[in-house]
């Protein structure tokens, strides 16, 4: 055996010990380190720095940021850590505009509200006063508003149903510029069909329609009365077929629905 290779214990025992020392030293200061971690962590909790110092909303037009926070029962002293955010979610979507809410800490000390709203696809007209009507089918009764709304059609004569329902549901699944060329939709409700209505158009032009293909033949709009001399105002009848009759005139001529390719 070569003697050359051959380690004492004597020589052995220092190293042992150093690697030992090495050992402890570091769970030592792993010890330390999880000990103030916790001492922090405690001390953050129970100070100021833990309370709610931002409170963000985003996504809503119907109410203000200072309605959405108090709604949410979120103060600036409440502690981060105590916020319930499905609690708080489920609280915010009983509000009749919002659709959808998500809730989100932000460390150290905000907290983000992400609003969504359900859309105003009509406004129901009632007296003077006129109701949002939001894209679930849902009459706003308690938000009235008493100038002429703009930025979307006017409904008249319905009320809260199957008709309403259908209405919406037609509205919802035009192209914007259609509904945006809308100004007033009437009930024309009979005792034999629930479902006629007719429109007025923002450029000049009336329409006959029935809800149950309200939405397959208002899509073609533009096309119907790009073959219609502009300065001829008169009725679209869509009801059965497409025909449009001058207002000055004896005789309706039938107007050809453009079908798009594909279709």
């Amino acid at each position: 055996m070569d003697k050359g290779k051959i380690v004492s214990i004597e020589d052995r025992i220092p190293k042992l010990k150093q690697q030992r020392r090495k050992k402890a030293n570091r769970r030592l200061i792993t010890l330390l380190a999880l000990f103030f971690t916790l001492i922090a962590s405690v001390i953050y909790v129970q100070s100021p720095l833990s309370k709610v110092k931002n409170i963000l909303v985003s996504g809503n037009q119907s109410h203000s940021d200072q309605y959405i926070a108090g709604k949410s029962g979120i103060t600036l002293d409440s502690n981060v850590w105590k916020i319930n955010k499905d609690k708080i979610e489920k609280k915010l979507e009983k509000i009749e505009e919002i659709s959808d809410v998500t809730v989100e800490v932000k460390f150290p000390n905000t907290v983000e509200i992400k609003i969504k709203e359900f859309r105003r696809l009509a406004y129901i007209s009632k007296g003077k006063d006129f109701y949002p009507v939001l894209e679930n089918g849902h009459i706003m009764g308690g938000k009235q508003i008493s100038d002429i709304p703009v930025n979307a059609p006017i409904l008249i004569g319905f009320e809260e149903g199957k008709a309403l329902d259908e209405m919406i549901d037609g509205l919802e699944s035009l192209p914007e510029e259609v509904v945006n060329s809308i100004s007033e939709i009437h009930s024309q409700s009979k005792k034999n069909d629930r479902f006629l209505i007719k429109l007025y158009m923002n450029d000049g032009f009336e329409v006959n329609a029935s809800l149950r293909t309200f939405s397959e033949k208002m899509a073609h709009y533009p096309s119907i009365v790009n073959q219609l001399d502009p300065e001829r105002k008169g009725v679209i009848d869509l009801e059965v077929g497409s025909y449009f009759k001058a207002y000055e005139a004896e005789k309706a001529e039938e107007v050809e629905i453009e079908k798009e390719s594909g279709q």
